[in-house]
């Protein structure tokens, strides 16, 4: 069976494609539990996108730490060339997941919208991208369009009951 993906990147494996939208999904909840804290908390603009920026960051950081010390322990060499290339492909989405909190950050610094609602929309657009990408993964399956609402519904579920369970926890 050829593993390569028909409307991926030329000559991405669909098992590194896979790999790389697990990590932006993982990125994309991390960042709703991220900015619903923050709305919680006295923060200034600057202080939260630097959060985000960390966090973006730490999470990109850590995948590469991860990924180093497995292939290490597996393969009994670091990854170097096409195997560490591979490792930045696949974990570049856990630092694009910054992005839109940070555009809607910079608006509230710009008075264009409180910090809290531009934390808040962040948070909403997170949950909105889980959607979409569970709408697509359901189409992918062949489910149809029923199968891919539902599935797009039990992600972005998933995203807000993060969400919720941040704002329970108070912080």
């Amino acid at each position: 069976m050829d593993d390569r993906l028909a409307d991926g990147p030329p000559g991405a494996e669909a098992g590194v494609l896979a790999d790389r939208l697990k990590e932006r999904i993982y990125a994309t909840i991390t960042m709703i539990a991220v900015v619903v804290g923050l709305s919680f908390g006295e923060v200034s603009a600057l202080g939260a996108v630097a959060t985000v920026l960390t966090t973006a960051l730490g999470l990109w950081l850590a995948a590469l730490v991860a990924d180093q010390q497995a292939h290490r322990t597996v393969h009994r060499h670091l990854a170097t060339g096409r195997e560490l290339r591979r490792m930045l492909y696949v974990s570049s989405p856990l630092l694009s997941c910054a992005a839109g909190p940070s555009v809607l950050i910079a608006l509230a610094a710009l008075d264009v919208l409180t910090l809290h609602a531009a934390l808040l929309a962040a948070a909403g657009v997170c949950v909105v991208s889980l959607f979409l990408w569970g709408c697509v993964g359901g189409l992918r399956m062949g489910g149809g369009v029923l199968a891919a609402l539902v599935a797009g519904l039990v992600d972005a579920t998933i995203g807000v009951a993060v969400a919720l369970v941040k704002a329970a926890a108070g912080h």
